[in-house]
């Protein structure tokens, strides 16, 4: 079979497209025919080897954390599952992946893909729908009536948090470029306001607020100050890289290292399905690809959450 590999870390050069074996599963596994994945920012930290100590993976190694397929060949002891399943996953960060025609998955990461989007693009949810609701609801704490303020509301997860945060009643304003402001207000944000120059401070955006949701990477400096655009008592929650607390002001902070859950993320699946969530695709391109769109990320040329397609 067909799969993305690197032999060794480095740039976006070591990605090859070449065969390999098709794996078989074992107790607890289950084979996948992959109809996609997606790039997200950790396959390029992983592949530069910046992340070994905390996602050991074993080389040569195929990336793609999350996946989106049909159900191929069970190993033995998995229940509940059957050949021709629609499914979806987010991979163990440290295991094989899904850039490939088929993959390997713990039977336990694996729960039903939305039946009201095409399958490819149920690719695009797993982790930035986790990464999304953990730092909401379990690093922030979301409770409904609060303000929220999304920096970063452009992006994939950003989008998605946008939308699980209304839908949990807060009254959300979204920090994005101005392309992404139409989207944005369909979403619910009940303002839209521009990229966030932090030496600007809170008042300028309509905060301090109770929850800040930081997507965005910043300067030491600039995360001291997002501090200031959180209200006394309240809780910045970051996906990208720590905030300093505020003891005096009673400001908690939290930083997120996402993880795989079924429960949630058959919870997300549900409200894809219901309406109450929608996903969007940027850009779909082919897995063989997949060294050019790990160069166009890192160039900032990719149009948002890219969806790559398996042959």
């Amino acid at each position: 079979m067909k799969a993305v590999r690197y032999h060794g870390f480095g740039g976006s050069e070591v990605l090859r497209y070449e065969d390999i074996e098709r794996p078989v599963p074992g107790t607890g596994q289950v084979l996948v025919r992959v109809a996609a994945t997606s790039f997200n920012p950790v396959d390029d930290h992983i592949r530069a080897g910046v992340l070994t100590e905390m996602i050991p993976v074993a080389l040569p190694h195929v990336p793609g954390i999350d996946l989106a397929g049909t159900v191929a060949e069970l190993g033995a002891e998995v229940a509940d599952l059957e050949v021709g399943d629609r499914v979806v996953a987010m991979l163990p960060l440290d295991a094989t992946g899904a850039a490939a025609e088929y993959v390997l998955a713990p039977a336990e990461a694996l729960v039903a893909a939305p039946r009201t989007i095409e399958l490819a693009d149920a690719a695009a949810l797993p982790l930035t729908g986790l990464a999304a609701w953990q730092t909401l609801f379990e690093l922030a704490e979301l409770k409904p009536g609060q303000t929220v303020l999304v920096n970063g509301a452009g992006g994939a997860v950003g989008g998605l948090a946008v939308q699980l945060a209304v839908d949990a009643g807060a009254h959300v304003t979204a920090a994005a470029g101005q392309r992404h402001a139409e989207r944005l207000r369909s979403y619910g944000a009940v303002r839209v306001v521009g990229h966030l120059d932090t030496a600007e401070g809170p008042a300028v955006v309509g905060g301090p607020f109770d929850v800040l949701l930081n997507l965005v990477r910043v300067t030491p400096d600039e995360a001291a100050r997002l501090s200031r655009y959180v209200a006394d008592g309240g809780v910045a929650a970051s996906a990208a890289g720590p905030i300093p607390e505020e003891p005096a002001r009673s400001v908690r902070t939290a930083s997120l290292f996402v993880r795989g859950d079924a429960a949630q993320l058959t919870e997300l699946v549900a409200r894809v399905d219901d309406g109450r969530l929608r996903i969007h695709v940027a850009a779909r391109r082919p897995v063989a690809e997949s060294r050019a769109v790990h160069e166009d990320a890192a160039a900032g040329r990719l149009p948002g959450k890219t969806v790559l397609t398996a042959p």
